[in-house]
C-alpha cells in the first residue's frame, strides 16, 4: 500500500494514525521471514505505475498482433524449429526442470524441493501465473532462494498455439492476441514478483508452433521444451520407472522435464535413484540461465 502525501492532513495525530496502519498493511503483506525480492508484490505498485504499464503493454500487443495479423503457424509440435531442447555443451551437464502447471494441479510437493535443497542440487522452475496466485507464500520462498531459477510457464496455461491448436485435452490460444497475452503478462507478473524477468518460455504440454517461437522472441524469451521425458506426468508412474527414463537417456547438455506441483507423484522417490547414479557417471547439475541452450 502507498499513501499519496497530498492525501495527509496537517494534523499530526491523523498524520501518525496513517502511518501507523500503512505500516500495518505492509507487514500484513510480509509475514514470515521469507519476502519477495526487492518488495515487488503487486500490492505494491503504485497505480500511476500500473495505469502506465498497462497503456505500455496494450501499445505492445497491437503491434505484435498487427505484425503477425494473418500467421503461418508452420509447424506445430514439441521440437519444431526455433525451439530449444539442450544445452549446447559436450560437458556432462544436465538441467533439471519442473513445471508448475496450477488449477487442479496447484499443489506443492514439499518433499521434492526439500530434497533438492538437501543434496544442493539447482534446478529451473516453470511456474504459470495461476500456480503463483494459488502459492504465493511458497512461490516467494523459491524465487529467493538461489538454488533455483524461476522461469515462464504461461499466465493460464495454455498451449500455446497461434490457430488454436490443442493436445492431451489441454486448449491452445486461439489467436496471436491470446498467445501475447499467455507469455508476456506472465513474464511481468514474475518480474513483478521477484524483479526478474523470465528469458525462457515453456509452453502447457510443451507444444507449440512456428508463429509462438517468432512471437516470443519479440518479447525477448526463447521457448524451451526438453530432451528427457521423465513420463512422471502419467498419474502413478512408479519412482524405479522415472529414474529408468531418466538415467537411461541423460547426455552431455540434456534438459530433464518433471513436475513440482503434485504432492502425490513420485518424483522424489525417483530423484533419490537418481541423482546418485548420474552423479557416478560424472553428472553435473546446472541452471538453464547459465548456458547457451540449442535446439535438434
Amino acid at each position: 500500500m502507498r499513501i499519496k502525501q497530498n492525501c495527509l492532513a496537517p494534523i499530526s495525530g491523523i498524520f501518525t494514525f496513517i502511518i501507523l496502519i500503512a505500516s500495518s498493511c505492509i507487514q500484513n503483506n510480509q509475514t514470515g521471514s521469507t519476502k519477495y525480492k526487492n518488495n515487488k508484490d503487486s500490492a505494491f505498485i503504485k497505480k500511476d505505475t500500473v495505469k502506465k504499464d498497462t497503456i505500455e503493454y496494450s501499445e505492445l500487443k497491437k503491434k505484435i498482433t498487427t505484425e503477425f495479423k494473418n500467421p503461418d503457424p508452420g509447424q506445430f509440435g514439441e521440437f519444431i524449429k526455433g525451439v530449444k531442447v539442450k544445452i549446447d555443451t559436450k560437458e556432462k551437464l544436465t538441467a533439471l526442470t519442473f513445471d508448475a502447471c496450477g488449477g487442479k494441479g496447484s499443489g506443492y510437493n514439499a518433499a521434492l524441493i526439500r530434497y533438492l535443497r538437501k543434496e544442493k542440487i539447482p534446478a529451473t522452475l516453470f511456474i504459470t501465473g495461476i500456480w503463483i496466485d494459488a502459492n504465493k507464500n511458497t512461490f516467494a520462498e523459491l524465487a529467493a532462494d538461489t538454488l533455483f531459477e524461476i522461469e515462464n510457464h504461461g499466465l493460464k496455461h495454455r498451449l500455446c498455439s497461434a490457430n488454436g491448436a490443442s493436445v492431451y485435452g489441454i486448449s491452445g490460444t486461439k489467436n496471436v492476441g491470446e498467445v501475447v497475452d499467455e507469455m508476456e503478462l506472465n513474464a511481468r507478473k514474475i518480474d513483478q514478483l521477484t524483479g526478474t524477468r523470465p528469458i525462457f518460455f515453456r509452453s502447457a504440454t510443451a507444444y507449440t508452433d512456428e508463429a509462438c517461437v517468432k512471437i516470443a522472441a519479440k518479447l525477448n524469451m526463447q521457448i524451451v521444451s526438453y530432451s528427457v521425458l521423465s513420463g512422471d506426468a502419467i498419474p502413478n508412474t512408479p519412482a524405479n520407472i522415472i529414474a529408468e527414463n531418466i538415467i537411461n537417456h541423460v547426455k552431455a547438455g540434456s534438459i530433464v522435464i518433471m513436475h513440482f506441483n503434485h504432492p502425490s507423484w513420485k518424483e522424489k522417490d525417483a530423484l533419490e535413484l537418481i541423482i546418485p547414479k548420474l552423479r557416478k557417471k560424472g553428472f553435473k547439475f546446472v541452471k538453464l540461465k547459465d548456458y547457451m541452450l540449442t535446439g535438434n
